[in-house]
């Protein structure tokens, strides 16, 4: 008996034009998947989603029913539990009071924040990891970056259509080619409690730290980079694919990291105070 992949290379090197339903058959498929096309999100949905987004970036500390309640005041009717279900489609669940884009695992391991009263005095000693939700105007991204707190210089990112944590270890492994950090920091989110996470932060001798539960001012560098890309960049593009959302973030964070100054780096650029080219 043929195993399934040698139908498969019988199909590959066979007639393309059999039928879906012989083709399902000799690969052992159910047909129903093959027929079935996922249904179109609304526009009066993206338009939900997207002030949700909107709102969440201004106020990163919003629960679902602060959110609901400015979203009524504004003249968007919807109750809690509508924006409850779009902020978990959208990936920012569970944001009680600070950002945290999904639910822990309670088993996986949970690292103390080492950061409070920590006093930053040069580059790559604290990195710190985040994940954000990029709209387009049919869908949305998911955007994870690696950033260094001293000197805000964005040396790693992945931008993925969906929370997998591939595209978290990608950043990470991106960020960890360059050099080394002391330490870590990220929310408790599943991608940074998953033991893949880590195991490759641990394997690089980095010690792990991350936010208290509920403290949004734990991980304030990495909100005030959303914060800046989404009013500089994505809210002004209005992304029509995969494709133009990621030259559009990548042109965005070359500027970011070598032409953007910033006031609390005394007028430098990100890559001037990282590099020392000042």
């Amino acid at each position: 008996m043929l195993t399934r992949d040698e139908r498969l290379a019988l199909l590959e090197r066979g007639n393309p034009e059999l039928p879906l339903s012989t083709q399902a058959d000799f690969l052992c498929l159910n047909r129903t998947g093959l027929y079935y096309e996922p249904k179109p999100i609304s526009r009066e949905e993206l338009a939900v989603k997207r002030k949700i987004g909107e709102i969440y970036t201004m106020y990163p500390f919003y629960g679902s029913r602060r959110i609901a309640a400015t979203m009524c005041r504004e003249g968007v009717i919807i109750n809690r539990k509508a924006v409850q279900r779009n902020m978990r489609e959208m990936g920012i669940e569970a944001v009680y009071p600070g950002p945290n884009l999904s639910k822990r695992n309670h088993a996986d391991a949970v690292f103390p924040y080492l950061l409070r009263n920590l006093t930053l005095t040069g580059p790559n000693q604290v990195w710190g990891t985040d994940i954000t939700y990029i709209r387009l105007q049919q869908g949305w991204m998911y955007l994870a970056a690696i950033m260094d707190w001293h000197s805000r210089y964005v040396l790693a990112w992945e931008l993925r259509d969906s929370l997998e944590i591939s595209f978290v270890l990608a950043a990470v492994q991106q960020a960890l080619g360059q050099t080394r950090p002391q330490i870590l920091n990220s929310d408790q989110g599943s991608q940074f409690t998953s033991p893949q996470y880590i195991e490759l932060v641990q394997a690089a001798g980095v010690r792990i730290s991350m936010d208290g539960k509920g403290r949004a001012t734990d991980n304030i560098f990495t909100e005030r980079l959303w914060r800046s890309l989404k009013y500089e960049e994505v809210y002004l593009r209005e992304y029509t694919s995969p494709r133009q959302a990621r030259q559009g973030i990548a042109a965005y964070l070359d500027f970011y990291n070598h032409r953007r100054v910033h006031q609390s780096l005394d007028y430098q650029t990100p890559a001037e105070v990282h590099f020392g080219l000042t």
